[in-house]
């Protein structure tokens, strides 16, 4: 391989990585404290912060407006001055649609002139809409950032976590039980564990528990670390929580009575526990339950409000599958969901009495859909379609498969680390590795002199390139991880070691320096890769079998054995190659008494 050849490779390398590096760096240094803090809450969080903030900064505006409507505002409303000039356009041009003289737009955007273009009914909520919409996006994206990040382990962060265990054989017995036929176990299972992964992961978010990471591991283990302080008692009751899903007829006449009985009371319908003060203003047959949808933060958001019958129609339990495909007709996204043969028997005798009605889809005591029976569903595949977005079909896909959980759970660990624990760890991780890799690049500079430098630049780059692999795949950097770099400090710089005294021993035979190089490394090529290929097989071994802080050792190293094997062949190479082809130099400066 040519020098222009390993030229564009590591700059093609060092470009990706820097990318990879980017959310990152991102994270720990642009985003402001404050902003880390919020990003890392709940969504429930963050959603109560904006709105507030939103109040807060709107307010403040009107008032700055009554002062003095020609104040000019600074840069950091300039997003309100878009917005505000985006509004001007819409007035223009509903001024020509109806035939006339339209106002022109204000040349300079004083705060006077951006309330103005907000004018109207709704003005103070429009207004407060778009400051609400700029610090959501703000967090959001920097929610986004982290999820992206090098994130740092219980041990570095404090926080706690907890090991669960699903019982999937007592879960799929009890199918059984049911009279249900499971034709695929191994793949009812992986169903079954995706389905409570997916419900917990909801489920501990939306109790307001600060961003938690919930993965498989192994069969049937779910990993659950919850960063921060969290309260043990709240945690176990969310886990061993389930939730309910089950289908029930809209009564509309109790449905309209009680909308234009809530028009009317707003504040005397509910008591603080959300139980109507007054039962009689719908029939004893049904109960009020909120309609949600998706809001902005992907939170589930009232719109309204919807009687069903107590009687429940249909469990959830008889759901076999749920899919987003497309209207053959119309192509818009609809949700199929497929029932189990008792499920199918039940909702083809209720669908053909109901025809006409709506059937609501109840999650955890919210409605969640209520579509519109159109004819009996005799087969046990049911398709609710009514011009859904993709992402609404995508969200009740996720209600239909997760939220009948009847897997048992069982809390086998729970262990809390202390946040100050993880700030001494992050101080000693980091120290340990600093003063490591300072203490072996002096080594190499005074021992093997000008050849040393290029070891030191090898080694910077190999840091480099490591950090940005766990950010790439979102790896977590613990203690163990910490450790595999620092032996990998040790074992990349045993490669620049065979390379230099190859080069070494081929000057002392007599050859010039561009000969003793390329010898030197043809030479030292199979001892470096036969020692590297050893330990990454060792590693990839440990990162399959392992668990927890072995795990995360192996990984680090075997990422590590790729990058330093990179770096000490091709960018340990081609300085080399320049300081002879380019620098022109004749002698080598590779140690003591060596020329």
């Amino acid at each position: 391989m040519n020098k222009r050849s390993r030229f564009i490779i590591i700059l093609v390398v060092l470009a990706v990585c820097f990318a990879f590096l980017w959310p990152s760096i991102s994270w720990y240094a642009r985003t402001p404290k404050d902003q880390q803090s919020l990003a890392l809450g709940s969504l429930e969080k963050i959603k109560d912060y904006t709105v507030v903030k939103a109040k807060e900064e709107s307010d403040k505006l009107i008032a700055i407006a009554r002062e003095n409507p020609d104040t000019i505002l600074d840069s950091s409303y300039d997003y309100l001055v878009k917005a505000s000039k985006k509004n001007y356009k819409e007035i223009k041009k509903a001024y020509k649609t109806a035939g006339m003289e339209a106002p022109e737009t204000p040349a300079v955007m004083t705060v006077g002139a951006i309330l103005d273009s907000f004018a109207g009914s709704n003005a103070s909520d429009n207004l407060r809409s778009v400051i609400e919409e700029k610090y959501r996006e703000e967090i959001l994206d920097a929610k986004k950032r982290y999820n992206s990040s090098v994130k740092l382990g219980l041990d570095l962060s404090g926080g706690m976590n907890i090991i669960v265990r699903a019982n999937l054989d007592e879960a799929l017995a009890a199918k059984k039980a049911e009279g249900n036929e499971i034709v695929d176990e191994a793949q009812w299972k992986k169903d079954a564990m995706a389905q409570t992964i997916e419900t917990l992961t909801g489920s501990i978010d939306k109790f307001g528990l600060t961003s938690p990471v919930v993965r498989q591991q192994g069969e049937d283990r779910i990993y659950i670390e919850i960063p921060g302080a969290a309260d043990r008692e709240s945690v176990n009751t969310i886990i061993m929580g389930k939730g309910i899903l089950n289908f029930r007829l809209v009564d509309r006449n109790a449905t309209n009575a009680f909308n234009a009985y809530y028009a009317q009371n707003p504040a005397n319908t509910f008591n603080s526990d959300g139980k109507l003060i007054d039962p009689s203003i719908i029939p004893a047959d049904t109960e009020v339950m909120g309609y949600y949808v998706k809001d902005d933060y992907g939170l589930d958001e009232r719109t309204g409000f919807i009687a069903v019958k107590k009687e429940i129609a249909l469990e959830g339990e008889h759901i076999k599958s749920a899919d987003v495909t497309a209207d053959q007709t119309t192509n818009q996204p609809e949700v199929v969901f497929g029932l189990d043969t008792e499920g199918a028997v039940i909702f083809g005798e209720f669908t053909s009495s109901h025809i006409g009605e709506q059937l609501a889809i109840v999650s955890d005591n919210k409605v969640k859909s209520a579509p519109t029976i159109q004819s009996a569903i005799n087969n046990g595949q049911v398709r609710i379609s009514g011009g859904f977005s993709i992402e609404e079909a995508q969200n009740l896909q996720k209600v239909l498969q997760t939220a009948s959980l009847s897997v048992p759970l069982e809390v086998e660990s729970q262990q809390v680390v202390g946040a100050s624990l993880g700030e001494a760890a992050i101080k000693q991780g980091i120290n340990a590795l600093l003063w490591g890799l300072i203490a072996v690049l002096v080594f190499m500079i005074l021992y093997y002199l000008g050849a040393g430098f290029n070891a030191v630049v090898a080694q910077v780059l190999n840091m480099y390139i490591m950090f940005a692999i766990l950010s790439a795949f979102n790896y977590t950097l613990t203690l163990s991880s910490i450790a595999g770099m620092i032996l990998t400090v040790g074992m990349s710089v045993d490669a620049n070691v065979i390379i230099f005294e190859r080069i070494k021993e081929e000057l002392k035979n007599g050859k010039s320096r561009a000969a003793a190089i390329s010898a030197g490394f043809d030479n030292a090529f199979w001892a470096i890769m036969d020692s590297n290929i050893t330990t990454f097989i060792a590693a990839m071994f440990l990162s399959q079998l392992g668990t927890g802080s072995i795990q995360g050792f192996a990984v680090s190293l075997a990422i590590g054995v790729i990058s330093s094997v990179f770096t000490a062949l091709v960018v340990s190479r081609l300085m080399f190659d320049f300081n002879t082809e380019v620098m022109h130099k004749k002698e080598m400066s590779i140690g003591w008494g060596v020329k």
